[in-house]
């Protein structure tokens, strides 16, 4: 698997609960321009609309060595997932609450582009503090672990 861009602000921002992998439709500069990694999830998320899930707001550039034909940075994109999967995540999405918020793009073993998607609850502010506190105790202790073990 290698990862194209992380949406490492989500993590900050969002709580998340549960994470799964879905299928993205793309033109052929949207390609060739991820394969490049000319792409950002930054304020981006999905949203379930006539029974399709949609990645809104992802902006991928424009492909350099495109035509006229390019693709347009921040089209609403199609995602591909199981009937079940996305009945159970509009479900979620509508009844509690949450918010799905793609957390990276990669390229699994077949070599197609693939969103991870994060199931989400929102982080308050001193939610975000108290986890960032956490993890600096964290590094701590590693840190006297390795020096003196």
């Amino acid at each position: 698997m290698r990862v194209l861009t992380d949406n490492r602000k989500a993590r900050h921002d969002y709580q998340v609960l549960d994470q799964l992998e879905a299928g993205i439709v793309l033109t052929g500069t949207e390609v060739k321009s991820c394969r490049a990694r000319n792409l950002s999830l930054a304020d981006s998320y999905a949203k379930a609309e006539n029974g399709e899930l949609w990645l809104v707001n992802a902006h991928i550039a424009p492909y350099e060595q495109g035509n006229r034909n390019n693709h347009e940075p921040r089209r609403p994109r199609k995602l591909l997932l199981h009937r079940r999967e996305m009945r159970r995540l509009t479900q979620a999405i509508e009844a509690k609450g949450l918010t799905l918020v793609p957390l990276k793009v990669y390229l699994n073993e077949r070599s197609l582009i693939k969103v991870e998607l994060g199931l989400c609850r929102g982080r308050q502010q001193h939610d975000k503090r108290d986890q960032l506190k956490r993890q600096a105790d964290e590094r701590e202790t590693q840190r006297a672990i390795r020096a003196h073990g």
